[in-house]
């Protein structure tokens, strides 16, 4: 058997499902080749090999790639007058409706031009992949017309062609009226449905459609239209919803089988059965929850009762939360959500993927899939979760390439 690299002296947590916790192997041995994972498992059962390159990984853990499944890394400027001014006791309702929040991302993004916002977006990209991260999902939605839409998405493309990680795109169009069409939204949601996405599907820009369903942001009316014309060109939706109030938003996902409902801390049990029933991947954001000093947590225990799969992802956006740690993220998400630290790694990993329809390609580490791994100096997997800042990522693969 050829491969091109064996990497042995370590623990693989596959991330697997079964009976192992963390689907994990110790002793094991992994062999990459052409960019895959050619064989995994203990390194006592290791067939017999010629591989170009061996490295000894002096007891390190391994896992998946970590995949960062919700971010908003492209924008301009950033808000952290607006964090003071939360800090001072103004709500995000308050200031979105005063003309800050999104909006105010929105005059600085359009300013910028694209190698200003792909270099911004590189710093933000830095930290994630200094803590494991080799996918990302990157929406748009700071532009709001059609020049800087499709100016986020090249960006975002750029950034999975020169970025050294795997890009994922999603169209965020309807996320905040912009200024110019504040006496006439109707307009505006014609413009963002029927000329902003079409153009940005031809160009080949997108991977998914999102939506900002909330009382301040969207109605489901108008989100359904959205998802209705994403269905017709034949891409998958996800959605922002139930975040700061019951609006219908997980129930909305449901109907349109989407790949993800995201935050859904106001969501009722209602909405996680259809959840449920319909396969829709819960992303769970505890960077927002804590910037925003959130008190009601998504319901982690009805995700469990009724089975609905649960992602963590940073949500890394300029306004609320600016988080560019996946490994805090995982903290995060166990602390304040009380994930298991295997729930969490999970939610980082194989169901970042499923959230992304990726699971086949990558999420786990298995015969076949896309050699994209994380080297950890732990000694157990459950570190990842208990650090709040520590380094501990030794490198990282992609496509079995060291990054």
């Amino acid at each position: 058997m050829k491969a091109d690299r064996l990497l042995i002296d370590c623990h693989v947590a596959t991330m697997v499902e079964g009976t192992v916790p963390y689907g994990a192997i110790q002793d094991a041995a992994v062999v990459v080749s052409d960019g895959r994972i050619a064989w995994v498992g203990p390194r006592a059962d290791l067939p017999s090999l010629d591989a170009a390159e061996t490295e000894r990984l002096d007891g390190r853990w391994v896992t998946p790639g970590l995949i960062d499944c919700h971010t908003h890394l492209v924008f301009g400027g950033d808000r952290s007058a607006e964090f003071e001014q939360r800090l001072g006791g103004a709500t995000y309702e308050e200031i979105a409706r005063a003309g800050g929040g999104i909006v105010s991302s929105v005059k600085a993004t359009r300013a910028a031009s694209e190698d200003e916002l792909f270099a911004s977006a590189m710093t933000q990209l830095a930290g994630l992949k200094d803590t494991g991260v080799t996918t990302v999902e990157i929406k748009s939605g700071y532009g709001l017309d059609r020049e800087t839409e499709l100016k986020m998405l090249r960006v975002a493309r750029r950034i999975g062609r020169e970025g050294g990680v795997r890009v994922r795109t999603s169209y965020l169009g309807l996320h905040a009226v912009p200024p110019e069409y504040r006496d006439d939204r109707a307009a505006y949601v014609d413009l963002a449905i029927d000329d902003i996405l079409p153009a940005a599907h031809a160009e080949g820009l997108v991977d998914a459609v999102d939506a900002y369903c909330e009382p301040i942001a969207f109605s489901t009316d108008e989100v359904s239209r959205l998802f209705d014309k994403a269905r017709a060109l034949g891409l998958p939706v996800k959605l922002h919803a139930d975040q700061l109030s019951n609006g219908g938003g997980a129930a909305l996902a449901a109907r349109y089988q989407a790949l993800s409902a995201d935050h859904i801390e106001h969501a009722t049990e209602e909405g996680v059965v259809a959840m449920a029933a319909a396969g829709v991947v819960s992303v769970l954001l505890p960077g927002a929850y804590l910037m925003l000093r959130e008190t009601q947590a998504p319901p982690v225990d009805l995700l469990r009762r009724h089975g609905v799969r649960m992602a963590v992802a940073t949500d890394c956006n300029p306004g609320t939360s600016p988080v560019a740690s996946m490994t805090a993220a995982l903290n995060l998400a166990c602390v304040q959500f009380r994930l298991t630290p295997e729930e969490a790694l999970a939610g980082a990993t194989r169901e970042a993927a499923r959230a992304l329809g990726m699971l086949d390609e990558i999420g786990t580490i298995e015969t076949g899939k896309a050699a994209d791994l994380a080297i950890w100096d732990i000694t157990r997997p459950a570190e990842l979760c208990y650090w709040l800042g520590k380094p501990l990522c030794a490198a990282s693969y992609w496509e079995g390439i060291r990054l």
